[in-house]
């Protein structure tokens, strides 16, 4: 039962680190329509994604490393703190020579000087908040995603508002935030004593690069999945055209964003549990939980997108609620590609989450080519959308074959497929706008909850058990 514990309460503290800022672009939705046009909605969408891009290649994806062997007692903190902060420096050198190179991408020359700080700032944010968690300061890693929020409101309405600096405003918002929360943790937590590149032991860095090297391509190939379309969509159609696919996603987040919260509480348990003789029972349990949870959230916010997006974004983003049912069914699919990376991850087997990875950024690049064009029934922002959703099921339906060869969860195919026929039932109902569709979106709404009433109330009395403190067995 403690281990059900442990995973409620960092969940709950992560929670509490994250839902700040992964709700802003929600929260504040309306002013960012408000005051940027859909070109500039655009154009900040376009910087984002070069960044989260070129991140993983200029530090070598060690972020991860660091809470993976951080957590580690068998590796020195001061070892992986200086292993991954001279990652992090020894890349944005490398990434300052490839500035000529850089500047001949047209869509991203004008802006390379925010693409350059915003790497900076957040590989160091990354890699000191990760330091954090790892090292057992949950609360203060929690503080400090609280204080990286307020500092990013604060900046946006003062460059946003006051200043009307648009896209580059929005960016320069992120940079203050990352660059002012790392400067304090770094003097809270005295992390100057972890670095310590005369006495850094190689053998460790040699294990984190290890680990962390083919987790690049990887997250390159993740990028390709989740974020090349909207340089396709510039380049096939306009940024407007981006800036609405950009909103369209804003509901999607949500899911992206519990589970998030949930993954960096899940990572810590997986680490540690797989091992355990009722590892595989306790995988089992949580995926069921997991993706019962995410499957009706994804239905309730296909129900409810049009009047949301319609009340929270201007008119002139009218449109992007018919793009986000694909989009929200892509991204619960995509998390529960997270949950099944986890199991590589701590059997420190990433050679397949790359490979898993690479083909669904081959069918998302070979879908979005074909169905983006608007001579295609279906073009536009709604082929990006079916085109994310084909290749986050393809990699899930590899995953979910290939992981049990390390952990055999039981995945309930079955349930899984009828519960996948329900959504794309109610997709349908939704985009084609029959009489009464949001009487039968509701329908198929409430079906999917009786027909997981038996494992939704297995959940809420394992909560009542864990806070009541009676035992259960697992």
């Amino acid at each position: 039962m403690n281990k059900y514990k442990h995973l409620m309460s960092n969940t709950l503290i992560f929670a509490i680190a994250t839902f700040g800022s992964k709700l802003l672009p929600f929260l504040m939705l309306r002013f960012y329509t408000a005051v940027m046009q859909t070109d500039e909605f655009g154009i900040q969408s376009l910087i984002t994604s070069a960044c989260n891009l070129i991140l993983p290649m200029m530090y070598l994806s060690m972020g991860e490393a660091v809470i993976r062997f951080g957590i580690d007692k068998e590796f020195k903190k001061s070892d992986v703190f200086t292993t991954s902060v001279l990652t992090v420096l020894l890349g944005y050198a490398a990434l300052l020579c490839m500035m000529p190179v850089l500047g001949l991408v047209s869509i991203i020359q004008p802006y390379l000087w925010l693409i350059y700080l915003y790497c900076l700032s957040s590989a160091m944010h990354t890699v000191t908040t990760q330091f954090a968690r790892a090292s057992g300061f949950v609360k203060l890693f929690a503080a400090s995603g609280i204080a990286t929020t307020v500092i990013t409101v604060l900046m946006n309405i003062l460059l946003l508002l006051h200043f009307r600096m648009g896209a580059e405003g929005y960016i320069l918002s992120i940079i203050t935030a990352d660059a002012v929360v790392t400067v304090a943790l770094v003097f809270i937590l005295r992390l100057y004593r972890y670095f310590k590149p005369r006495k850094n032991n190689l053998e460790t860095a040699k294990k984190m690069l290890r680990y962390s090297i083919p987790l690049v391509p990887t997250a390159v190939f993740w990028w390709v999945t989740s974020l090349s379309n909207r340089f396709f969509l510039s380049y096939m159609i306009d940024e407007s055209a981006v800036g609405i696919y950009a909103v369209s996603q804003t509901l999607p987040n949500l899911i992206t964003l519990v589970s998030a919260i949930f993954i960096q509480a899940w990572q810590l348990s997986a680490f540690t549990e797989y091992k355990s003789p009722e590892g595989e029972k306790f995988f089992s349990n949580v995926f069921k939980s997991y993706y019962i949870l995410v499957f009706i959230a994804t239905s309730g916010l296909i129900l409810i997108c049009r009047p949301v997006l319609l009340v929270l974004a201007a008119p002139a983003y009218g449109d992007a609620w018919r793009y986000t049912p694909f989009l929200v069914l892509a991204v619960a699919f995509s998390t529960l590609v997270t949950f099944l990376g986890t199991i590589y991850n701590a059997v420190r087997k990433n050679g397949m989450v790359m490979l898993t990875t690479f083909i669904g950024a081959g069918v998302n690049i070979a879908l979005n080519w074909l169905l983006i064009p608007m001579d295609n029934p279906i073009g536009g922002p709604q082929g990006a959308a079916i085109a994310t959703f084909a290749s986050f099921l393809a990699v899930f339906l590899i995953r979910a074959i290939d992981s049990r060869r390390h952990i055999k969860i039981s995945m309930q195919p079955l349930r899984v497929l009828l519960i996948l026929a329900l959504l794309l039932g109610q997709i349908a109902v939704s985009l084609s706008e029959v009489p009464y569709w949001g009487v039968w979106s509701a329908l198929i709404f409430l079906l999917l909850v009786l027909f997981n009433l038996r494992y939704i109330w297995f959940m809420i009395s394992r909560l009542f058990e864990m806070i009541s403190g009676k035992k259960h067995k697992a």
